[in-house]
């Protein structure tokens, strides 16, 4: 039912308890997970000399945090590759979802503000990740 699973991380040890119901549900399928990260520069300091070695900093510590998602898939038996994107996390799951047209999105459903129910109950990027999904979407709280 599932080929493709997109795995949702922002490198957290709440994430890696998601990791684990990733890791079970790619394995009962015979999925392929793809890790998405995504990472957001700061804006206020465009102007800085240094503005190229921070976003180069940012863009590395983001490959580690896949790749160590990744390699502990692999590890349990599961085809995995990693996906990393800048912008907001909310709009890189969904278009990584779509890119590479997944059929599941797994998710941590962890409360960072109190905007509305939704937020409050799942938080931010997992509220947005379900309104929009192209596909379902497990939340894992």
């Amino acid at each position: 039912m599932f080929k493709t699973i997109i795995f949702a991380t922002d490198g957290s040890a709440a994430a890696d308890r998601v990791l684990i119901y990733t890791e079970h549900v790619a394995r009962i399928e015979g999925a392929q997970v793809v890790v998405v990260h995504a990472y957001e520069l700061p804006q206020a300091y465009e102007w800085a000399e240094g503005y190229a070695g921070l976003e180069s900093q940012f863009r590395q510590v983001a490959e580690e945090v896949v790749e160590d998602a990744v390699a502990e898939l692999q590890r349990g038996g599961v085809q995995a590759v990693a996906d990393v994107r800048q912008g907001s996390a909310s709009q890189a799951i969904l278009d990584a979802a779509r890119a590479h047209k997944a059929d599941l999105i797994v998710i941590g459903s962890r409360v960072r503000s109190h905007e509305n129910v939704a937020e409050m109950l799942l938080g931010s990027v997992s509220a947005l990740v379900l309104r929009y999904a192209p596909c379902p979407v497990l939340a894992v709280p």
